[in-house]
């Protein structure tokens, strides 16, 4: 009889969870309105329990205001049973440089990071000067999946 693999299916360590979300910049953010849902990507960045985002004007920054409540997943995907996942709950924020010396402190930092991952962010040259709202979400409510397959039985 052949060896088989059998997929192992475990949940991530917060330290996991935290190396996962630091290696990527790229995720996906869920939210609601009335009976539908919407998922879209986006780039990000995280630091300190925090991921920072950037977006345009629209129909989802004015669903975001009304219901800041969402879900924030990144994925590393290797083969169908080797994978690891993690999804964010919580209010997503807006960022202004106005505001009390902590909004104008997470702003900065906020803009600092996204100039690390695109440099070009908020100046002339900006590949994306549309996306004019620094988002931030709290990773306090995560959590993370992963698959193996490298796991043998006989």
């Amino acid at each position: 009889m052949g060896l088989t693999r059998t997929p192992v299916f475990r949940e991530l360590a917060h330290a996991e969870i935290h190396d996962l979300l630091s290696r990527h910049n790229v995720g996906r953010i869920a939210f609601t309105f009335r009976d539908r849902v919407d998922i879209e990507p986006i780039h990000y960045v995280y630091d300190d329990g925090w991921i920072y985002m950037r977006t345009g004007a629209g129909s989802k920054l004015a669903t975001l205001a009304h219901h800041p409540w969402v879900a924030f997943e990144v994925d590393e995907v290797e083969g169908v049973f080797d994978w690891r996942s993690v999804v964010v709950h919580g209010t997503v924020y807006a960022l202004t440089p106005e505001g009390t010396d902590e909004h104008r402190h997470a702003y900065n930092r906020a803009v600092e990071l996204l100039r690390d991952l695109i440099p070009e962010t908020f100046t002339s040259a900006d590949p994306v000067p549309f996306r004019t709202v620094v988002l931030r979400l709290n990773t306090d409510e995560a959590a993370g999946r992963a698959s193996s397959s490298a796991h043998e039985r006989r």
